[in-house]
C-alpha cells in the first residue's frame, strides 16, 4: 500500500476545486472557490489567469488545512482545467485577448465562439490531420482561437511569448517548467501524437507556422512528472518544494481517467457538467465522422481516445429553469426550503407523473442551443421546442424541464449510436459530474441509452482523476490501471428500465426528425 496524500486541482468554467485524497482514494477535504467570466461582446467569453491562479492557491490552502494532514506528507499535485487559451508576454504577464480590454482578461474560454470564420478556414484546407478530429476542427479548439488573434488582434499576437492551454499554464505556474501536456496538445491543438508532430501542411495553409515558436516544445504524456513545486509556488500554495507535479490534463479527461482507468476498453465515460464529454478508449485506431479523435495516448497511455460531446448540458438545464415564467418563484421556494431548485422541480415532475404515464410524450426539445459539438459538428446549430401549449405555472416548467433532460439524453444516445456504427464497442456506461446529483436525469440517461449507469463512490471524479495523475507521476503507482484499482471505489448502479424502451425508441426518432426539420427551416431563411 502506498502512503502519503495526493492533491487534485480541477479548474472548471465557473469555479476552482481542490481535493486532498489518501492512498485509498478517500477524499479527506475539499475546497471550492468561484472564478469570474467576462463577456466583452457577442460570442466572446474570457477569464483571467491571474485570478484563477490566485483562487487555486487559496483553494489548495483551504483543502490542506481542512484535511488536517502534515504538509510534508503531500506527495503530488495534479492539475486539470477547461480547454481555454491563455496568452502571456515574455515576462509571463497576461495579454488582452480582445481590443480595448484589460490585459488581465487574457483567456479565451472554451465556450467562446468568436473564431467561427477561422474554424471554417482551417476546415477548408481538408488537411489529412483533420481526420484525427473527426474530419474538422471545432470552434472550441485552440487553432481557431490563435488564428483569430493573429487576424483580428495582431498586437497581442506579436507580443505573445507563450500560448498555453489552461491546464498547462497551471503546471507552468507551479513548476516554472515550460511544458505542454500530450492530452491538451493532442486533443485541442491538432498535435498528431501517434506521429509526434504537428501537421506543417495544415499550419502552412492557414499561415500559422510561427505558432510553433509560441508554444512549449517539451511535451509530456498523462501521468508524467513535470518536476517539483518551485519555491515561489510552494509558498503561494502552502506546500513544500518536494511535491511532484504531473503533466496537465483537460478536465473531462481527468474524469475519464478515474472512470475508465481500471477498465479502459468498452467503457464509455460520460463527464457531465456545463457541457457533456463522452470519452471512449480503444486498442485500435477507429475514425468516427463528426466525433473528435482518435487521439493516441491522450487520456490513458497506450490507448486511442475518441471524444464525443454536447456543447450545452448543465448550462441548458440551468437556462431552461432560469428563463421560465415561474423562475423567480421556483428559486424563492427552494431557498425557503433550504434545498436546490432541482430538488423542487423534480418533485413537480413526480406530481405530473402521478397523472400521466410519460409527461414528455408530446413536448420535444432539440438541445442544440449552443451548437452541436458531435456528431453533427455544427457550432452554428440551434435549438428548438415542439409541442407547446398554453399550459402555465409549475406544470409547464416541470414538463419543459423533463423534455430538456430527455433531449440531452437522446443526444448522448445519438453519439453512442454513431460510435457503434463506425466500429466502436460500448459495453459499459460510467458517469460523473453534475448529473450524478440529479436522480431524475440519471434515470433518463439510463432509459434513453438502454444502458445501466455505473457510478463511483467519490462524487467528484474529475478532481480525483487529477489526483491520480499526480499519484502516478510521483511513483506511488506504476501506471493508471494500478492507481485506479487502488483509488477508485465503485458506487451505485442506475438500472435501465426495459418498460420504457418503446417510449424512447419513439422519442429518439423524434430527436432525429427535429434535426432534419430544423435544417429545412434554416434553408428557407437563407
Amino acid at each position: 500500500m502506498s502512503s502519503g496524500y495526493f492533491l487534485g486541482v480541477d479548474v472548471g468554467s465557473a469555479s476552482v476545486r481542490a481535493g486532498v485524497f489518501d492512498a485509498n482514494g478517500t477524499r479527506l477535504a475539499f475546497a471550492t472557490l468561484p472564478i469570474s467570466q467576462f463577456r466583452p461582446g457577442p460570442q466572446r467569453v474570457e477569464q483571467s489567469s491571474a485570478e484563477i491562479w490566485q483562487q487555486v492557491c487559496h483553494a489548495v490552502k483551504d483543502a490542506v488545512s481542512s484535511a488536517g494532514v502534515p504538509v510534508e506528507e503531500i506527495r503530488s499535485l495534479g492539475f486539470d482545467a477547461t480547454c481555454s487559451l491563455v496568452a502571456l508576454d515574455e515576462q509571463g504577464q497576461g495579454l488582452a485577448v480582445s481590443p480595448g480590454e484589460s490585459p488581465d482578461h487574457n483567456i479565451i474560454m472554451w465556450m467562446d465562439h468568436r473564431a467561427a470564420d477561422e474554424t471554417k478556414r482551417i476546415n477548408a484546407t481538408q488537411d489529412p490531420a483533420l481526420r484525427y478530429v473527426g474530419g474538422e476542427v471545432s470552434v472550441e479548439m485552440e487553432l481557431p482561437k490563435v488564428l483569430w488573434l493573429k487576424n483580428h488582434f495582431p498586437a497581442t499576437w506579436e507580443r505573445a511569448h507563450r500560448f498555453y492551454d489552461l491546464a498547462d499554464f497551471l503546471v507552468w505556474k507551479a513548476t516554472d517548467s515550460d511544458v505542454a501536456g500530450l492530452c491538451t496538445l493532442t486533443c485541442k491543438w491538432n498535435y498528431l501524437a501517434h506521429e509526434q508532430r504537428f501537421s506543417h501542411s495544415l499550419l502552412d495553409a492557414v499561415e500559422l507556422t510561427d505558432l510553433l515558436s509560441k508554444i512549449p516544445s517539451r511535451i509530456l504524456p498523462p501521468g508524467a512528472a513535470v518536476g517539483t513545486l518551485s519555491p515561489e509556488a510552494a509558498q503561494a500554495l502552502g506546500l513544500t518544494t518536494h511535491v511532484v507535479v504531473a503533466s496537465g490534463m483537460i478536465d473531462a479527461h481527468a474524469g475519464g481517467v478515474a472512470l475508465a482507468g481500471a477498465q479502459p476498453v468498452g467503457t464509455l465515460a460520460l463527464i457531465s457538467g456545463t457541457s457533456n464529454c463522452h470519452m471512449l478508449c480503444s486498442e485500435e485506431e477507429i475514425h468516427t465522422p463528426g466525433v473528435w479523435g482518435p487521439y493516441w495516448s491522450a487520456m490513458l497511455p497506450g490507448y486511442w481516445l475518441t471524444e464525443g460531446g454536447q456543447s450545452a448540458a448543465g448550462a441548458l438545464v440551468d437556462w431552461t429553469l432560469q428563463e421560465s415564467g415561474v423562475s423567480a418563484d421556483l428559486y424563492r421556494k427552494a431557498e425557503a426550503r433550504g434545498c436546490h431548485p432541482i430538488v423542487l422541480v423534480n418533485e413537480w415532475v413526480a406530481a405530473l407523473e402521478e397523472n400521466e404515464a410519460e409527461p414528455g410524450r408530446n413536448l420535444h426539445v432539440l438541445a442544440d442551443h449552443h451548437g452541436n459539438r458531435s456528431p453533427r459538428a455544427r457550432p452554428d446549430a440551434r435549438g428548438s421546442v415542439c409541442g407547446l401549449t398554453l399550459e402555465r405555472g409549475e406544470r409547464q416548467v416541470a414538463r419543459l424541464y423533463l423534455a430538456t433532460l430527455q433531449a440531452i439524453a437522446c443526444g448522448t444516445r445519438h453519439i453512442m449510436e454513431v460510435m457503434r456504427e463506425n466500429g466502436h464497442t460500448i459495453t459499459r456506461l460510467t458517469l460523473c459530474g453534475g448529473a450524478t446529483h440529479n436522480p431524475l436525469w440519471l434515470r433518463e440517461y439510463a432509459d434513453a441509452t438502454g444502458c445501466d449507469i455505473h457510478l463511483m463512490q467519490e462524487e467528484d471524479a474529475v478532481t480525483l482523476g487529477a489526483a491520480i495523475t499526480g499519484a502516478v507521476a510521483c511513483g506511488a503507482w506504476a501506471n493508471f490501471p494500478a492507481a485506479c484499482q487502488a483509488m477508485v471505489t465503485p458506487g451505485e448502479v442506475i438500472k435501465t428500465n426495459p418498460k420504457r424502451q418503446d417510449f424512447y425508441a419513439r422519442k429518439y426518432q423524434v430527436h432525429l426528425t427535429m434535426w432534419g426539420q430544423q435544417q429545412v427551416l434554416n434553408q428557407l431563411m437563407l
